[in-house]
């Protein structure tokens, strides 16, 4: 399919990931994206060849599938750069979470055992398969509330599987927070005198010392949950007794509980912050402690709910209460892409078993999810969604990621046919137009 066909934005994004690919490479890459977008049914590798019309050269693609997996830091570069208009130059909100993705074989490179976020009917504790540790933007739009926009995600390889790799493919042992920290250090240059404030908001899993660290180190505030029986300390001692010796103490010597201030009936306060596409009054109280994993002092804001507590944490003591509350519910967003990626893009299902492959697949799903909603942004939703097959469906709604998709896919091909019409169409041109789309529909 000719880049002409798609937007302008699109297409200049498409060049911009292959220019950081080899010649032939790149020569193929947007070809390949095309049929991304274009594919129907079980998204695996062979219907993105069908839908790009790839036929007997399918061969060199699958070496381009490899490439974008080797230069994946790269090419997350030119999706950074296209949804870094989308957010606000105040603070980059950054969302970190992993995600499994079930694999089937044992010839499928870096695959394990891992326990399973969300069982099915079944109850089943544990899938096989690989986990992917994501990085997102995380950006309010003006009408659909928060969205997550992925920027790159790496693969996490339990150490007992490590070698099981081929020796052309082994790499060091690193856990899921060394691997958040260091997508942090990736992206720090880029970001860095850019934005006034770069916030990273996780879960629990993530609110330990080695992620926090290397937070710290890169000048990023983390927002996340904190344990219920959390290790929290006083405020140290600031004014030196006469005749000590040395620094200050970076912790108190007392232990806080977080049961008992959540227990206490007075202290409580309440805060308007806006979470989930509505403004909400929220009960809370607040305090300062010291936390090792941290470092030091943090903020602590403890939130009343109807039938408990729950407990939040920011490395940031100055922050304010709503920002911190809006931030841990902005990451929702998060876990919401990771189930569109998967059923509206069929990240996972591509049957490819080399590990950069594996790799250059889930992240071209990720991409081109930050791609469609970065073009459909500043679409009015008359646009995105085609409701005229159901004149009954009358309620007003945010539309979802599938909506966007199929409405850059319904530009594509209407420009396509508008090309086809043009000048002097003739019936052999009609005729492959109609045996294209025909195929597309079937």
């Amino acid at each position: 399919m000719p880049l002409s066909y798609l937007p302008a934005f699109l297409a200049t994004a498409f060049l911009d990931l292959a220019h950081w690919l080899q010649r032939r490479s790149a020569a193929r890459l947007p070809v390949l994206l095309c049929g991304m977008l274009l594919a129907r049914g079980r998204r695996t590798l062979t219907s993105w060849f069908r839908a790009a019309g790839i036929t007997d050269d399918f061969r060199p693609h699958y070496n381009t599938v490899g490439a974008c997996g080797r230069a994946a830091s790269h090419l997350a570069l030119t999706v950074q750069a296209a949804v870094q208009p989308l957010l606000g130059p105040q603070r980059l909100l950054l969302g970190i979470d992993d995600t499994p993705t079930p694999r089937w074989g044992p010839s499928v490179e870096g695959c394990g055992v891992h326990h399973n976020p969300s069982p099915g009917p079944a109850g089943e504790k544990f899938v096989y398969g690989h986990v992917w540790v994501t990085l997102a933007a995380l950006a309010r739009h003006p009408n659909w509330d928060t969205l997550a926009l992925p920027l790159q995600a790496q693969l996490y390889i339990r150490q007992a599987d490590l070698g099981k790799l081929p020796p052309d493919r082994r790499r060091p042992f690193r856990t899921k927070l060394e691997l958040a920290g260091e997508q942090l250090r990736w992206l720090r240059p880029w970001v860095e005198g850019r934005y006034e404030q770069r916030w990273a908001v996780v879960d629990g899993g993530y609110a330990k010392r080695p992620f926090l660290r290397a937070a710290r180190q890169e000048g990023f505030t983390v927002v996340g949950r904190l344990r219920k029986d959390a290790a929290l300390w006083s405020l140290p001692d600031t004014i030196r007794r006469p005749g000590q010796r040395g620094p200050l103490p970076t912790y108190g010597k007392q232990r806080l509980s977080l049961a008992k201030r959540a227990g206490q009936p007075g202290g409580w306060q309440q805060v308007e912050c806006v979470q989930y596409g509505a403004r909400l009054t929220k009960t809370y109280k607040s305090f300062l402690a010291t936390w090792r994993p941290a470092g030091g002092l943090i903020r602590v804001v403890v939130v009343k709910e109807e039938a408990s507590w729950v407990p939040f944490f920011c490395t940031d003591p100055e922050a304010g209460v709503g920002d911190i509350l809006e931030a841990a519910a902005d990451r929702g967003a998060l876990e919401q892409t990771n189930k569109d990626v998967k059923e509206v893009w069929g990240a996972g299902q591509q049957q490819v078993r080399n590990l950069y492959s594996s790799e250059g697949c889930f992240n071209l799903n990720l991409w081109l999810y930050s791609l469609v909603e970065a073009w459909a942004w500043d679409k009015p939703e008359q646009e995105l969604v085609d409701r005229s097959a159901s004149p009954w469906d009358t309620q007003p709604r945010r539309p979802s990621h599938a909506d966007k998709r199929k409405a850059l896919q319904r530009e594509v091909l209407r420009a396509e046919i508008q090309v086809a019409l043009s000048g002097r169409p003739t019936k052999e041109r009609i005729r492959q137009v109609a045996e294209r789309l025909l195929d597309r529909a079937a």
